[in-house]
């Protein structure tokens, strides 16, 4: 499945915000602040990148990247997540098309990597791995995975946006 994808415009705000909800209601794994973090990260002027798929005018798929700290003071590196798409459009390949957006972008941006959190399997084949050094405490190692775009690997802990701490209403 083939979708058109493309940048966040600022009439997509609230359809992302109604599509995070949807896509992480019945997820595993999830506090149900997705929809909460993507707005203060966006209020913060911390999204960095914003892409939408979309399909005749309905956004169904979403990711958002942000950047991240490192302890050693590296620079140029971010946080990908969270990523939405559709629940009924889920495991059709959309998912996968805005990694390759969103890897399209940090190369455009000249981004030295990007860090993310989740199921090692899936990530993999999108060419993240643990990268021995990075460190995101108290997560397995295997599920904090890194995507080495240019640079020297920083060596050190990584700290997200304050953004994913919120809740609704506040940081």
């Amino acid at each position: 499945m083939n979708i058109p994808i493309r940048k966040e415009r600022i009439g997509d705000i609230e359809k992302i915000h109604e599509l995070t909800i949807a896509a992480f209601l019945n997820a595993p794994h999830t506090s149900h602040t997705e929809q909460f973090i993507v707005k203060k990260l966006r209020d913060a002027d911390a999204l960095a990148i914003s892409i939408v798929a979309e399909v005749m005018g309905r956004i169904v798929g979403h990711v958002a990247l942000s950047p991240v700290e490192i302890s050693d003071g590296s620079t140029g590196w971010y946080g990908l997540g969270p990523i939405s798409v559709a629940p009924e459009l889920q495991g059709r390949g959309i998912g996968s098309q805005l990694m390759r957006a969103a890897e399209t972008e940090l190369r455009n941006i000249k981004a030295n990597g990007c860090v993310l959190l989740g199921d090692p399997e899936y990530y993999r084949r999108l060419g993240f791995k643990p990268m021995e050094g990075l460190i995101l405490p108290d997560v397995p190692p295997e599920y904090f995975q890194a995507l080495h775009l240019n640079g020297t690997l920083p060596q050190g802990v990584v700290t997200y946006h304050k953004a994913f701490s919120a809740i609704e209403g506040a940081l």
